[in-house]
């Protein structure tokens, strides 16, 4: 006969094993690629990408304007999310989202602290960033592509919160995602394979980085019928 204190350990053993299976399926395949590790919440110090004219580039590829909303996914410390902020306008919006909860209060407490009234903060999880629906012109996904534990995941949900004709800025550098960066090639299929077409490419001028730029085309594919893509 089973006791109470023999029957407790058996039931947590099945209750965890129940987990761990629901945390292994998903109808979304798996990168044939390594992901990265988050390493920090900051890509470079600020005063060296102004130098190079980093932001100004990228938002002038992008045709940022203003009264537009914008949404700065993998925000860190906020590089992008600050100077987005006048570039919007006050009839414009920024959302700033990260997945580690410190990193996200760093930069609410930032944004409170300079008075941006046009910047939400808030928390995503790694392959779902949690954006509205049909909510944003442009989407930046800034050095932190390489980072996504299941891209094809993670482009599936962004689809849905982009305008009709919003777009999705890729900067990353041309290096393997285990070296921090992602190879064009890679990201041309990762996209296309969730239903995206590339827009435009141009590559920067510290001569590693580039910029990729996406649009929405046609319905969303299921995630199982979702290819991945060779490394």
């Amino acid at each position: 006969m089973w006791t109470k204190g023999a029957l407790l350990p058996l039931i947590l053993f099945s209750a965890a094993c129940d987990v761990g299976a629901a945390e292994k399926v998903s109808p979304f395949p798996d990168p044939e690629r390594p992901v990265a590790p988050i390493v920090s919440s900051r890509y470079s110090n600020e005063d060296a990408r102004d130098s190079i004219g980093e932001f100004e580039t990228v938002v002038d590829l992008a045709g940022v304007e203003a009264g537009m909303s914008v949404a700065d996914i993998g925000a860190g410390e906020g590089y992008y999310t600050i100077r987005l902020s006048p570039l919007v306008g006050p009839k414009g919006r920024v959302l700033a989202q990260d997945i580690i909860p410190a990193t996200r209060d760093t930069l609410a407490q930032r944004v409170t602290r300079e008075r941006l009234d046009n910047i939400a903060v808030k928390l995503g999880e790694p392959n779902d960033p949690k954006l509205p629906e049909v909510s944003f012109d442009r989407v930046f996904l800034i050095h932190m592509y390489h980072e996504i534990e299941r891209p094809s995941e993670f482009l599936w949900h962004v689809r849905n919160s982009l305008k009709r004709e919003g777009r999705i800025i890729v900067v990353d550098a041309d290096r393997s995602t285990d070296r921090h960066g992602t190879p064009p090639k890679l990201l041309f299929c990762e996209f296309a394979a969730v239903g995206y077409a590339l827009t435009r490419f141009e590559r920067l001028s510290d001569s590693e980085s580039y910029f990729a730029q996406f649009e929405a085309r046609g319905p969303r594919p299921a995630p199982d019928q979702i290819p991945s893509c060779p490394a």
